[in-house]
């Protein structure tokens, strides 16, 4: 009874200090509200975020195509004037704008020392250094040592030569010195299986590998699948040397420095690629199967940078984060973008990245704390974790500081779709959150997966950050479409860039037209100079994706879009019955479903996959008898079939079920429902649920069922 007392009494205090809090804010809105009127013009900012940014260029009842109305910025339009238009120029180009300011910084680490946790364990974490840089000139002379070296010390035979690392400027050195052979580039994921990996390599046909410290063991055990390998460069430890033993013996494995301290001997000549060369060969992540290879030109990437530096604001005194894997085409072009540009980029991991990561030692500062960068590139997943991150802290602060953050979060957001900022609430309230990436970070580029509205607008708050969502695929180059630096909506990923068109495609099947009211929709087709020639050995799956017409590529993304007034995109739907979930898995709904139909219990199954989750959900028209039985065995008894499937003991023992039969049948972790909904009717035609041949409508159980949908990922 008086712990009941002291809690009411607690509300009661709490309650009332937020009602003192809120009229201080009410007066000191209307002593400041002239003053931020004149100095932040949010009339301006509205008008700015409604403005027109892509008009219909083509239209009939089948297809609408889109395309920006933006002029070329000035560093698209100098790339044209020095006629640029291959990646070896513009780092040539770029050494005589930039010269000795800094390029690519590595973090030193000085030494690797045990640290005693409170439980009693022993981690191993680094004591660090400054970041050292290498400016302009040093990469672009250290870029053609590593090309004479390979030259002088005949590496390769082929035209084709794998980077097989995590980020690091040794990455993007490797890859320019390649280019100045004319090497086409193969990059492969350093988190894909060996098989993925070999696949990968043996296609490609190269004899020659670059890779790191790190990832070399990995080759004692691939050599055996990738005979062709005949040279092994690898990418030094800042601390630890390199064991090489244990190799075939007819592979070569070169230290990195060596091969520069061979080119520095060296006056071989260089061979410039031409636009239309191939600078990368790109595989995917293979989640949805074999990883494919994009070819992707000269020509395709500096037309991506071109559209991105129309897009992009690009600040004097700006430093880049790099910490996501270069494999992967959106950190690749992003990182270009700050070479062209003149932007630091300073390298880091998740291990080292904040002061509380996991290899900082206690006290140190993590990375983000020494650079102070002002912009980094981010997954939806990352974004996700810095949310819940904040709200698990607010959740431990206690009461009081909860109910400031709540009033302090929601003060900001009604300000906010006005047009206003809150300076004093960002110093004082969310200033300690904006500390934890250094301080200054004003932008985050995020692509790769759906960002959900609600950490869009959590992390543009609590970090007083733009956060800048962007459309693309390998295919096209990193490049679809990118939000204004004025748009201040969510949920929507932005206008087609300056360098290609969008188009709206019906999709008949499951009824989006461009006809529909209020907002055109169908499947996203883009075409322009940013769009792969096709898929490297695949010529069968190249026809089937990739078209040209009136002298222009294109290619069907498989996604569905909806195109607003203002002409910006919003992803509503994926064509196939592929999900891309949170985490960047792919999951084959089709499959999953052919596979859990064989469990005893399921009469009838449809997945469900929500791109801004972990995991995927489960629709099941249960077997009766099946169905019973299992309710027995958890000793729920004397209950009709409608009351068992209502029943959360029973439906619990159901999702136990599809785990089992699904681990049998091998399904993927990311691949098993996490939660199952118990539906008691039979899907018949006559309900529109399934065809005449009783395959799926899976929008239309996804639009009966959603209530359900939204409890299960609720729970």
């Amino acid at each position: 009874m008086i712990v009941e007392d002291e809690q009411e009494m607690e509300g009661f205090w709490i309650s009332g200090a937020i009602h003192a809090i809120k009229a201080l804010s009410y007066v000191y809105d209307l002593l400041t509200f002239p003053v931020y009127l004149i100095l932040q013009r949010p009339w301006g900012k509205r008008k700015a975020s409604r403005r027109i940014k892509a008009l219909p260029v083509a239209k009939d009842d089948h297809s609408v195509t889109y395309r920006s109305i933006d002029p070329p910025g000035p560093m698209h339009v100098t790339l044209e004037r020095e006629k640029i238009d291959t990646l070896e120029k513009m780092l040539c180009w770029v050494v005589n704008v930039h010269g000795d300011k800094r390029c690519l910084g590595t973090r030193q680490i000085l030494a690797e020392e045990d640290e005693l946790q409170p439980n009693g364990r022993i981690f191993k974490k680094y004591k660090m250094g400054e970041y050292k840089w290498k400016s302009y000139t040093d990469v672009n002379r250290l870029a053609i040592s590593f090309s004479r070296g390979l030259k002088e010390m005949e590496i390769t035979s082929r035209k084709n030569i794998v980077i097989f690392a995590e980020t690091r400027a040794e990455w993007i050195i490797a890859a320019y010195g390649c280019f100045k052979q004319n090497l086409s580039v193969v990059t492969i994921y350093a988190t894909l299986g060996d098989d993925a990996i070999a696949h990968g390599i043996n296609e490609t046909e190269v004899d020659t590998v670059i890779t790191s410290h790190e990832l070399l063991p990995k080759f004692k055990r691939l050599l055996e699948k990738v005979s062709a390998i005949k040279t092994v460069i690898y990418m030094e430890d800042q601390l630890k040397p390199t064991d090489t033993s244990g190799y075939k013996d007819n592979v070569r494995l070169i230290p990195f420095s060596d091969l520069i301290k061979k080119g520095n001997e060296s006056n071989a000549p260089l061979l410039s690629p031409r636009a239309e060369d191939t600078a990368i060969i790109m595989y995917t992540s293979g989640s949805t199967g074999v990883p494919k290879g994009v070819i992707l030109s000269h020509l395709n990437i500096m037309s991506t940078l071109k559209a991105f530096c129309d897009a992009v604001e690009i600040k004097s005194n700006d430093v880049f984060l790099g910490f996501l894997p270069l494999a992967h085409v959106f950190e690749l072009l992003a990182e270009s973008v700050c070479l062209l540009t003149g932007v630091p980029i300073g390298y880091s991991s998740p291990l080292t990245m904040i002061d509380s990561s996991s290899k900082i030692q206690r006290g140190s500062k993590g990375d983000a704390s020494v650079l102070h960068p002002t912009c980094l590139t981010a997954v939806p997943l990352i974004l996700d974790r810095i949310s819940k991150g904040i709200n698990e802290k607010v959740k431990k602060s206690g009461a009081f500081r909860q109910a400031i953050f709540k009033f302090a979060y929601e003060y900001k957001l009604k300000w906010m779709k006005r047009g206003y900022d809150t300076p004093f609430f960002n110093k004082f309230i969310f200033g300690a959150a904006r500390q934890v990436l250094g301080g200054r970070v004003r932008l985050i580029l995020c692509g790769g997966a759906p960002l959900s509205p609600d950490t869009h607008n959590q992390v543009k708050i609590c970090l007083c950050v733009t956060v800048t969502q962007g459309y693309g695929l390998t295919e096209t180059t990193s490049c679809a479409t990118v939000m204004d630096v004025h748009d201040r909506s969510t949920g929507r990923v932005g206008a087609p860039t300056t360098v290609c068109d969008v188009r709206l495609e019906n999709w008949e099947e499951a009824g989006y037209r461009v006809t529909d009211k209020p907002y055109p929709r169908g499947e996203i087709l883009i075409g322009g100079a940013n769009v792969s020639v096709g898929y490297y050995k695949l010529g069968d799956k190249t026809k089937e994706d990739f078209f040209v017409q009136d002298g222009r590529q294109w290619f069907r993304t498989g996604d569905i879009g909806e195109c607003h007034e203002d002409g910006c995109i919003k992803i509503i739907d994926r064509k196939k019955d592929l999900v891309k979930l949170q985490l960047g898995e792919y999951v084959s709904l089709g499959k999953v479903e052919t596979e859990l139909k064989t469990c005893p219990v399921v009469e009838n199954i449809c997945v469900y996959g929500d791109g801004h989750k972990a995991y995927t959900v489960a629709l099941v028209v249960p077997n009766h008898y099946y169905l019973e039985q299992i309710a027995r065995n958890v000793g729920v008894v004397d209950k009709t079939f409608e009351e068992l499937c209502e029943d959360p003991q029973v439906e619990k023992a159901v999702l136990q079920e599809l785990v089992e039969q699904a681990k049998k049948c091998q399904l993927q972790r990311f691949e098993i429902p996490g939660a199952v909904t118990l539906c008691p009717e039979q899907w018949s035609p006559d309900m529109g649920l399934v065809t005449a041949a009783f395959k799926l409508k899976r929008k239309a159980v996804q639009e009966r069922y959603q209530h359900e949908i939204n409890r299960m990922y609720a729970s």
